[in-house]
């Protein structure tokens, strides 16, 4: 318990920080967009292909494990999009809030995993990370696109602005470069690596910052029960439903422990932005988001805590 704590109370005294900066102004709140562009175009998928390009994974290993991320986003997925309908029946959860609750639910913040997977296991514990992001990513950019397309607006999105948005996603070039230098046996330039390295340093602290400085709490008061259920499905029924697979297909160790990082971390901040792009709530998700954060302080640490136990790495 106490390493799970001594991990996981760095992390979010840096998302405290990034959110205090923002309110004291010492930042201005305008200046975090091109923070947040810098994290997601540059930094981050600099971080990956550096991670994945030298990852050692055994083939057994990382096909047990990337079922079960790849089988507990799909059944989540497949679930919300199911309960479209009896959730406008009976909450009246309308197509953008649909797309929000969808895209929270569904969605993972893989930045504080990276940062809690680093503390924890060190260079293995990131490379298990990015098989997982290179297994999410894929799966969860098309759904929610497919979602906004199909429930943000009157009419569906068209297709071609679909597959842009796709093409144009920098997160899966860099697991699609990482990937392809691991596995064509290429190595990357001394120059070039040393590069991606300092780039690839500062990903996790600036997108931590960046995750603080845009919570909302003014989000949070002016929305109800789409929260409330965005929150519980997120940070409590998918934790639950990874456990049950890791234990089903025979995940142990470190392995067993990064699957339940994985499921019980908060939605992304990207889903935002394409929430703005493409008609979604925008202050459900938000106040979504918010909520998620707040609540993992208490969630995340518990369940850590108990796989730690569980698989007797504690």
């Amino acid at each position: 318990m106490i390493l799970v704590f001594a991990s996981l109370l760095p992390v979010f005294i840096v998302i405290a920080v990034g959110f205090g900066l923002r309110k004291s102004g010492l930042v201005p709140a305008e200046h975090w967009r091109g923070v947040e562009l810098i994290s997601y175009w540059v930094l981050i998928p600099a971080l990956l292909i550096t991670v994945l390009a030298d990852a050692v994974l055994e083939i057994g290993q990382a096909t047990a494990f990337a079922a079960t991320v790849l089988l507990t986003a799909s059944i989540v997925s497949v679930a919300m999009w199911l309960a479209r309908r009896p959730l406008r029946h009976f909450m009246g959860v309308e197509g953008p809030a649909f797309t929000s609750l969808f895209q929270t639910t569904t969605r993972w913040h893989g930045f504080i995993a990276l940062a809690v997977a680093s503390r924890l296991f060190g260079d293995p514990g990131l490379a298990l990370l990015a098989l997982a992001f290179a297994v999410l990513v894929p799966l969860l950019n098309t759904s929610s696109i497919l979602v906004l397309a199909a429930y943000a607006g009157d009419v569906p999105a068209p297709l071609d602005r679909i597959l842009k948005s796709l093409v144009r996603n920098p997160i899966m070039w860099g697991l699609i470069i990482g990937l392809g230098l691991r596995f064509s046996g290429l190595g990357l330039p001394e120059v070039v690596k040393t590069t991606l390295d300092l780039a690839g340093d500062g990903a996790l602290g600036v997108s931590l910052l960046a995750l603080g400085a845009g919570l909302s709490w003014r989000a949070v008061r002016r929305t109800g029960r789409e929260v409330v259920l965005g929150t519980f499905v997120k940070l409590i029924v998918t934790p639950l439903i990874a456990i049950a697979l890791a234990v089903a297909i025979g995940l142990t160790g470190m392995d067993f422990v990064i699957v339940v990082l994985a499921s019980a971390v908060p939605t992304a901040v990207n889903g935002y932005v394409l929430a703005r792009e493409m008609g979604g709530d925008t202050e459900l998700y938000a106040a979504t988001l918010t909520a998620q954060v707040l609540a993992s302080f208490v969630t995340l640490p518990l369940f850590l805590a108990w796989a730690m136990q569980f698989t007797g790495l504690a």
